[in-house]
């Protein structure tokens, strides 16, 4: 099992390499949503596609679908390059609403199986 530190500052994640158990690049961690009621990271913004920012999409996973691999300093996602091209995601200046349910349900139901 690859290293996972139990400690990392938002700061130190953001920016890191997303990739799928097949060694497939998903694209990069964008942001990470804290839940300010419960003090828990809710998502990890994901960036995805479009060259120099443009055109790319983003995709809020739940935390728990990602894994951090301390020795390659990347996220892993069990999800198929693929069927992340198709999952509900948003632009760069239309973000979803967070809290709203019907969006974390179709999030949740999409990632966590």
């Amino acid at each position: 099992m690859a290293n996972s530190p139990h400690f990392l500052s938002a700061s130190t994640l953001t920016g890191d390499k997303v990739t799928n158990p097949k060694g497939e690049s998903l694209g990069d961690l964008k942001d990470i949503m804290i839940d300010t009621e419960t003090g828990s990271i809710a998502y990890g913004v994901l960036s995805f596609g479009g060259v120099l920012g443009l055109g790319e999409k983003l995709f809020a996973v739940p935390w728990e679908a990602l894994r951090v691999d301390g020795d390659r300093k990347e996220l892993i996602l069990n999800v198929d390059k693929e069927r992340l091209k198709d999952a509900p995601g948003f632009d760069k200046d239309n973000w979803p609403n967070f809290a709203d349910t019907t969006f974390v349900n179709r999030v949740r139901k999409y990632y966590i199986q």
